[in-house]
């Protein structure tokens, strides 16, 4: 049992048991003498295995009442269980990290290839790697009409920080830069307006050209087929006198949040268009495939002075959809549709 498990501890009894009474209340329902009510509909059982900060986030009430409503019972996966000894699930949803935690989803889907597993535990790594996450876009090379998307030049430092300077020459990449950590769980970055400064970042990181957007990227939701997308304020363009007059590294939190949304904001209407819908379903679709995940978001950004140029800056697995507006409608009926298209 080693140090990186990390779902051990996260459920709570009191969960867990309800949702078994819940389980059993919903598998043997009451039945009615003489006829009087129509035969009840087939459950759909969904089980759970979020980290406390996702179950408080994604498992609001409004969202609740409404799967209740359509049929749909959430039921707690009790970590110190075998998974093979609960349920019966219609569907596995989960987002908690470990080795060991991947395994048992492996051995589940092995042993259930019946039950949706939402999504399956080795796509997921790969977009938890940002030296791997954005290659299929970059395989992709996506343009058509609508536009063209790509991702913006960048370089991976695992090593020695001093020799950053060098590798960036070498690559090509123009100032400023974006540094960002490796692994994707961990969201700050930095900006750095000179090549020397860049020795004062700590490998294990990403390095990308940042480019004009006009401060606001495009959050693309995607749950299954269906497609949600949202403003919010992002790093502010960098002009040519500010490069030039300016030095060091700028570190900055996480910088797309709910705090941020530019959806109400009063935009330049260049900068606040929304990326052509037939644009977005075409990636999203490709993507989807590529990936083999069905939750998912993108960070997308459109180079400032420019109307059909587009990158993609980041991918990550099962987001704050509780920030998503509706996020309650899309996504009980995307649950219900992988039961129907079983």
């Amino acid at each position: 049992m080693g140090g990186e498990i990390a779902y051990s501890k996260e459920t709570e009894k009191g969960e867990v048991e309800e949702g078994k009474m819940a389980a059993a209340q919903w598998k043997y329902p009451a039945t009615s003498v003489g006829g009087g009510f129509p035969p009840a509909r087939k459950v759909v059982v969904v089980g759970y295995a979020l980290t406390s900060k996702k179950v408080k986030s994604f498992l609001q009430p409004k969202f609740e009442r409404l799967a209740r409503k359509k049929g749909i019972l959430l039921v707690a996966i009790d970590q110190n269980r075998p998974l093979s000894d609960q349920g019966p699930f219609d569907i596995v949803l989960h987002k908690l990290s470990g080795k060991e935690w991947r395994q048992v989803l492996e051995d589940y889907r092995n042993a259930h290839p019946e039950v949706t597993v939402l999504d399956p535990p080795d796509a997921i790594q790969q977009v938890h790697n940002r030296q791997s996450m954005l290659q299929d876009v970059a395989d992709l090379n996506l343009s058509d009409p609508y536009g063209k998307v790509g991702v913006p030049k960048q370089l991976v430092i695992k090593t020695d920080p001093s020799s950053i300077p060098d590798a960036v020459n070498k690559a090509g990449l123009r100032l400023p830069i974006v540094a960002k950590p490796l692994i994707a769980k961990l969201h700050e970055l930095s900006l750095a307006y000179d090549e020397f400064s860049l020795q004062k970042l700590e490998p294990p990181l990403v390095l990308q050209e940042f480019i004009n957007h006009g401060g606001v990227l495009f959050k693309v939701y995607i749950v299954g087929e269906a497609i949600k997308v949202v403003r919010r304020f992002s790093l502010p363009d960098v002009s040519k006198r500010e490069l030039s007059r300016n030095a060091g590294v700028y570190r900055f939190p996480r910088v797309s949040c709910a705090a941020a949304s530019a959806d109400e904001a009063d935009l330049d209407p260049c900068i606040a268009e929304l990326p052509p819908r037939p644009l977005l379903e075409r990636l999203a679709r490709e993507l989807r495939r590529r990936l083999g995940l069905r939750l998912f978001n993108l960070d997308i950004i459109r180079e400032h002075g420019t109307q059909d140029h587009y990158y993609v800056i980041d991918i990550n697995y099962f987001p704050g959809y509780g920030k998503m507006p509706e996020y309650e409608h899309i996504f009980t009926d995307f649950l219900l549709s992988l039961v129907k298209s079983k």
